[in-house]
């Protein structure tokens, strides 16, 4: 599992053992940072039991050590405005 920008994660011992108390982390970006195979840089935001940001980290982590909890929602097509018709215009009068 790759993380998106958005998703909601639960970190774990299984994902590194730096996490010996566990923490929730919303994503910011996967870093494009060297790594071990199996190994990603994450960027996000710590979350508390109230799921406020209180901590902004970067954490390297095991792919596969990471369990979702919500993910981001799928992001919407892009939509076209209609064009918008010429429409003549005139002074307004003041006063």
């Amino acid at each position: 599992m790759l993380p998106r920008s958005g998703d909601v994660l639960h970190v774990t011992r299984a994902a590194s053992i730096q996490f010996l108390r566990p923490i929730t982390i919303r994503v910011i970006r996967v870093l494009d940072w060297p790594t071990y195979d199996g190994w990603i840089w994450l960027e996000g935001y710590e979350l508390n039991a109230s799921g406020d940001a209180v901590n902004r980290r970067s954490i390297f982590v095991q792919r596969e050590g990471l369990r979702p909890l919500r993910s981001a929602p799928e992001p919407r097509p892009h939509t076209v405005r209609a064009v918008r018709r010429n429409v003549a215009r005139t002074p307004a009068r003041v006063g």
